[in-house]
């Protein structure tokens, strides 16, 4: 492990994050995949096909406000989805 990982404090605040949260190890980890790269994290985890498709099976045909509280869309979202 390198040696910076033994001392938070030395780390560069968004790998100090990281290693508070999810342990020096992964922070290393990161550090080795992404270094000197710009990352941006899309907000919904899943891919949007995906989550079509969960939409439309779990459709009934008057779930519209269940299923955009769900999934954190709106429900005019969910309508334009199941067109």
């Amino acid at each position: 492990m390198k040696e910076q990982l033994t001392q938070a404090d030395a780390l560069n605040p968004v790998y100090r994050e990281i290693c508070e949260a999810l342990g020096a190890e992964v922070a290393e980890q990161i550090h080795d995949m992404f270094k000197g790269q710009q990352i941006t994290f899309p907000i919904r985890f899943f891919d949007h096909d995906y989550l079509h498709a969960k939409i439309a099976d779990e459709f009934d045909g008057s779930n519209f406000a269940t299923l955009a509280k769900k999934y954190g869309y709106s429900e005019k979202t969910i309508r334009r989805i199941l067109k």
